[in-house]
């Protein structure tokens, strides 16, 4: 498995590659959910971050679990165990942030993408929320 893709409402494509050696349960779980849409805030608290609390669930132990980020990688809160307060969520780190609690980190945004996923994030800081397409990436 190669990774996966966000489309915009303005149809930018912004494309992810999956951390398969460091959380392959997460990233095939992941993988199992596409397509879908959902739509993505900024984070208030954890840095440059866009997020939902409705992410895709996935039964998945915790693998490659953190609070640290690097800009660009994606983020998901397995269903289980719900004292994590992550449980259900999803994010995608466009710049520096930590999070409020660990999640598997599964994912990190194509470099030739960032300055995209940049334009993105702060698009999101300062008009809102937006609602994002996301698909399989061969």
């Amino acid at each position: 498995m190669k990774g996966f893709q966000i489309t915009t409402p303005e149809s930018t494509t912004i494309r992810f590659r999956y951390y398969n050696n460091e959380a392959p349960q997460t990233c095939a779980a992941f993988t199992s959910t596409l397509p879908f849409t959902k739509t993505l805030f900024h984070a208030r608290v954890s840095g440059q971050e866009f997020w939902t609390d409705n992410a895709p669930g996935i039964d998945v132990p915790q693998e490659n679990a953190s609070v640290f980020t690097v800009p660009g990688e994606v983020v998901i809160g397995p269903i289980k165990p719900v004292r994590v307060k992550t449980a259900g969520a999803m994010g995608i780190y466009y710049g520096e942030g930590k999070g409020l609690d660990a999640c598997n980190i599964f994912a990190k945004v194509a470099d030739e993408d960032l300055p995209l996923l940049v334009k993105l994030g702060e698009h999101i800081w300062k008009q809102g929320e937006v609602e994002l397409l996301f698909e399989r990436y061969e």
